[in-house]
């Protein structure tokens, strides 16, 4: 009788991570270790709805809402690095982008002086070029706030991870109808949840929830899409 030795499966070869797949891993050690909060909010998405079209989504009208939200709210407009606060006059506002090659976040740069078309418009190069693996480390360098949206994918809730060295990061969830009071009366509205992560070392609740206030009325504002 002849015995065949059992031999051990192969591996697969580790593949290492490389270029900004290795930097992004880093940064998420590093957004680990920051002492975090949340702080979340039900907007109201009818004006945001109606002012889409014409080549304008909804992510769009939330990078121009979040751009005149930070103008006025400087203070979320920051970096943290070495137990020091930057504040930022320029705001950029990077958007989390799903690519073949994994998560990406490009810069759509001075989004409290673009009107919307001009958002759209740097929005969809970015998006294209993230596609096609285009980005030079300028299109995600510089960022001083990031809106990860993941409304499209119909996730109700999240928290999403601080892109260090950046204070905040805006959550967007699916926009559900959903019951509200109005004039006394239940109705049906487009409601989405925004859930803003906060770095306790740069803000307190309260900076943050002026904020999402001013987010909320932006965003809810019958004049939107001017």
């Amino acid at each position: 009788m002849t015995t065949v030795a059992n031999e051990a499966p192969s591996l697969p070869e580790p593949r290492p991570l490389t270029g900004l797949a290795k930097t992004a891993a880093r940064r998420m050690v590093a957004a680990w270790e920051a002492p975090v909060f949340h702080l979340g909010v039900d907007i109201d998405m009818t004006s945001a709805l109606a002012a889409k079209g014409n080549g304008i989504t909804v992510s769009d009208i939330i990078v121009r809402a979040c751009g005149a939200a930070l103008a006025e709210h400087p203070a979320v407009n920051a970096h943290y690095g070495d137990e020091a606060i930057t504040l930022f006059d320029q705001v950029n506002v990077g958007l989390a982008v799903d690519t073949p090659k994994g998560l990406m976040v490009p810069v759509i740069r001075n989004a409290d002086q673009l009107d919307m078309a001009g958002i759209a418009a740097a929005r969809r190069d970015l998006v294209e070029r993230a596609h096609a693996g285009a980005l030079k480390m300028a299109d995600i360098s510089e960022g001083t706030f990031t809106v990860s949206n993941l409304g499209m994918l119909g996730i109700d809730e999240f928290d999403a991870i601080l892109n260090v060295p950046q204070v905040a990061i805006l959550a967007v969830s699916a926009t559900r109808q959903s019951p509200v009071l109005r004039d006394g009366a239940v109705a049906w509205a487009p409601i989405a949840r925004f859930t803003l992560t906060c770095d306790h070392r740069a803000l307190d609740g309260a900076t943050g929830a002026r904020f999402l206030g001013a987010l909320r009325a932006n965003l809810e504002s019958a004049s939107l899409g001017a």
